[in-house]
């Protein structure tokens, strides 16, 4: 008898792991769901959709919304640039700050916010050297209450991205007179012809600073050097501050893709205030690619290499990339075809005017159906776009993409140019 009820204990034992596991089960979920509804309600999906004129639910036309915030970033640079006499930083020398700290490991942006600052980064620092060929960048950490460099002044993107995402780590304490006296420490010695700047993502809601950071803001204001902070949780007075007395940008990110477009407004080189740019003539060496199969030593990693480098002009010494500064004689090093790519900030391409398609203004001047640029047409059907761009000198039309890559990435308008050629053309045959 004591066996059997022994065996159903057992019995019933056993039976209960399931129904543990059940419950588990339920529990996560209800996580699910909770986070499935967290999604919805924080993404606003009934925001998504846009009343038509028969009266039928669609969803919005992200193409028309993402050109329309570009269009107003354009419009307020080329306001802005018209406003006051400015000068380009075209030489930037720009440390980015990464907050590491444990509020990174917060999920309010999935996976975490540590994940998704580095995958911004990532893109921040490609689209960075695209904007600024003649600068140079650095990345700063910031975890345990103290700061470290995580790669030092540099003109490769691939070096910088691959020591990132070897030190995805966050634990600890944030604090930011940590991290302003070591960029402050380093950028105090860069030439006066380069534009100091800093540029911080800050997770956390408060900083553990060893001693009086209103001091080491001082400083930095002293020494020309441009804080700007994009938050990830909230707002605070001392990061306003900061940007503030500094000269720079603050502003808390809504989301992921605001946080990339915040980002990505850092990318091209921020207005000058004439009176902080000092006009000076800058010694540059253009070296010649060092010839394969010769066994040299580089300064840059302090080991021999076969090939697949530069000389200095100056020095004859090895560096691998370009742009540098010779680590021996000091000389900044760069290529033709970098300071062709940084002179259409000089001259920018002036924004195009918007034309509707049932705009009655264009009079006599028929609306063409396809993009100048691309040569799809601006009349498709599946195009749910009611516009396109103008360029007021050359009146060719293009679409929206091809408005963007032309302002973003070409720097050229090629209805003027296609002008420009075919004058020169008429003048050589006569």
């Amino acid at each position: 008898m004591m066996s059997s009820i022994e065996h159903r204990e057992v019995s019933n034992s056993r039976g209960k792991r399931p129904d543990r596991d059940e419950e588990e089960e339920d529990e996560d979920g209800d996580n699910d769901m909770a986070a499935w509804e967290r999604t919805y309600a924080d993404e606003r999906s009934w925001e998504s959709l846009q009343e038509d004129e028969s009266g039928l639910l669609r969803a919005i036309d992200n193409t028309s919304l993402y050109h329309s915030q570009y269009r107003r970033r354009l419009r307020s640079i080329s306001s802005a640039l018209s406003a006051t006499r400015i000068q380009k930083g075209l030489i930037r020398y720009l440390y980015v700050v990464m907050d590491f700290s444990r509020a990174a490991s917060e999920m309010d942006f999935r996976p975490s916010r540590m994940a998704v600052i580095a995958k911004h980064i990532e893109a921040f620092i490609r689209e960075f050297f695209v904007q600024n060929p003649l600068s140079q960048i650095g990345l700063v950490m910031i975890k345990d209450g103290v700061a470290d460099y995580l790669t030092d002044m540099g003109g490769s993107p691939e070096s910088h991205i691959k020591a990132l995402m070897n030190k995805l780590e966050c634990s600890g304490e944030a604090s930011l007179q940590n991290a302003l006296e070591l960029v402050h420490e380093n950028l105090n010695q860069i030439p006066s012809y380069g534009h100091r700047e800093v540029l911080i993502l800050y997770s956390a809601l408060s900083t553990c600073d060893p001693g009086d950071v209103m001091e080491t803001i001082k400083k930095c204001k002293k020494s020309k050097i441009r804080c700007s902070i994009v938050g990830l949780s909230a707002e605070m007075f001392i990061c306003k501050h900061i940007c503030q007395e500094t000269g720079g940008s603050y502003s808390v990110a809504l989301d992921e893709s605001h946080l990339k477009e915040l980002l990505l407004e850092h990318a091209p080189p921020p207005p000058a205030i004439a009176e902080y740019a000092i006009a000076n003539l800058i010694k540059m060496g253009f070296p010649q690619r060092a010839a394969e199969g010769v066994v040299s030593i580089c300064v840059c990693h302090k080991e021999a290499k076969v090939g697949a480098g530069y000389t200095c002009p100056r020095c004859k010494a090895r560096v691998c990339e370009l742009p540098t500064e010779c680590r021996i004689c000091g000389l900044t090093l760069v290529s033709s075809p970098h300071l062709a790519r940084s002179y259409h900030h000089l001259f920018p391409i002036t924004p195009f005017d918007e034309v509707s398609f049932s705009n009655k203004d264009l009079g006599r001047q028929r609306l063409p159906e396809n993009c100048f640029g691309c040569m799809q047409t601006l009349k498709n059907p599946g195009n749910k776009s009611s516009f396109c761009v103008s360029c007021s000198k050359c009146k060719k039309f293009f679409c929206l993409d091809c408005d963007i890559y032309i302002h973003e990435s070409l720097h050229n308008c090629p209805g003027c140019k296609s002008l420009r050629h075919s004058t020169s053309a008429k003048v050589g045959d006569v």
